[in-house]
């Protein structure tokens, strides 16, 4: 099985908005989402529901649940098997929010836009 690697998407400003959300989250729930980002590295693109979902256009979701409090962080994988988290949030409604999947889709515009100089 391939190896993947886990990074965060970095803003033009250094911003690293996954990362800034996963920090902000209550213990439990950071431990749990950091839990997942660790079995994410391990399985990658094998990984399915309940952990990680398809949501559109590329754009995946990995899933953390501690009581009635859902979040969910954003993410894309990019070649040599590097997988890319956008943003977070925390979810109040049955689908993801139609704006957090364009942020995410914006940042990996950016991303490959920049990646394409490195």
């Amino acid at each position: 099985m391939d190896k993947f690697e886990v990074e965060f998407y970095t803003k033009i400003n250094g911003e690293k908005p996954a990362k800034e959300f996963i920090l902000g989250l209550d213990m439990k729930m950071r431990a749990k989402i950091l839990g997942m980002v660790k079995i994410l590295e391990e399985k990658g693109n094998q990984l399915r529901e309940p952990y990680s979902k398809h949501l559109e256009d590329g754009i995946f979701e990995i899933r953390g649940k501690v009581g009635t409090d859902i979040t969910r962080v954003l993410y894309f994988f990019y070649y040599g098997g590097r997988i890319v988290l956008t943003n977070g949030f925390v979810k109040k409604t049955q689908k993801a929010p139609k704006q957090e999947i364009e942020l995410a889709k914006m940042y990996r515009k950016d991303f490959l836009r920049r990646a394409d100089y490195e």
